[in-house]
């Protein structure tokens, strides 16, 4: 799922999967929400909305089941290289 970066209340990012008709809604605190049953419609209020908080507080939180998770930061090279390195090398 492609996300789009947003700044809007303590929303962070936000993407939709229209063939699952999930949402999903990252936060500045690192956590998450997957969200079922969204209709394409409602993502694309949302995902236009000149106050996507308020949108999606009074449009989303509440009306949709959603499921907690956590935002996962990009792999970069270093993590790649840190964790395939030898054991004892502290290069």
């Amino acid at each position: 799922m492609e996300m789009k970066r947003v700044n809007a209340g303590k929303l962070r990012a936000i993407g939709y999967d229209p063939r699952e008709r999930m949402l999903r809604v990252e936060f500045d605190d690192g956590k998450a929400i997957d969200y079922s049953g969204v209709g394409t419609e409602v993502w694309r209020k949302l995902s236009t909305s000149a106050a996507a908080w308020s949108y999606y507080r009074d449009h989303i939180e509440d009306e949709f089941s959603g499921r907690k998770g956590v935002v996962r930061k990009p792999t970069t090279r270093a993590d790649l290289e840190d964790l395939f390195k030898a054991p004892g090398d502290e290069a």
